[in-house]
């Protein structure tokens, strides 16, 4: 009987480093995280450009309503103003009749109301138009002079 002895047989030669397709799937990893990446930039820029314009826009706003607090709808039913970087025109309407004031404690007052719908267009330095605001103002003349009775 003979027998035979086997060796070690010969391995295989194993290769080192990645195989191409280890590669494609680490670029195809890679590349999906980074659009997942991309995208989430994005939507934060764009989140943060809303804010910025909603905060421009507030702060348009307070301005606004201060400068159209001192502006008498009766007296002054049209008109316009630069505030910075933006300009106001408005228009107002009365939505009321006009009515006398009365004076305490009887009597009428020296001055005559009315209330007012106030459109106030706000435009940008360039003449683009940017947003609108409505506002009711209370209108107001002196249309007697203030006489003592004895």
């Amino acid at each position: 009987m003979t027998h035979s002895v086997a060796g070690p047989q010969p391995r295989a030669k194993r290769q080192a480093g990645f195989t191409l397709l280890e590669a494609i799937v680490a670029l195809v990893l890679i590349g999906s995280a980074g659009m997942a990446l991309f995208g989430w930039i994005n939507n934060n820029i764009l989140a943060l450009g809303r804010i910025h314009d909603i905060n421009a826009r507030s702060e348009a706003t307070v301005n606004i309503l201060e400068y159209m607090d001192r502006v008498n709808p009766m007296l002054t039913p049209e008109g316009g103003a630069p505030l910075g970087a933006y300009a106001i025109k408005w228009q107002a309407s009365p939505i009321s009749n006009i009515a006398e004031g009365a004076n305490y404690p009887r009597g009428i007052s020296l001055y005559q109301m009315a209330l007012y719908s106030t459109v106030v267009s706000v435009k940008s330095t360039g003449g683009e138009a940017w947003f609108e605001l409505t506002l009711q103002q209370v209108g107001y003349k002196k249309v007697r002079d203030n006489i003592v009775e004895d």
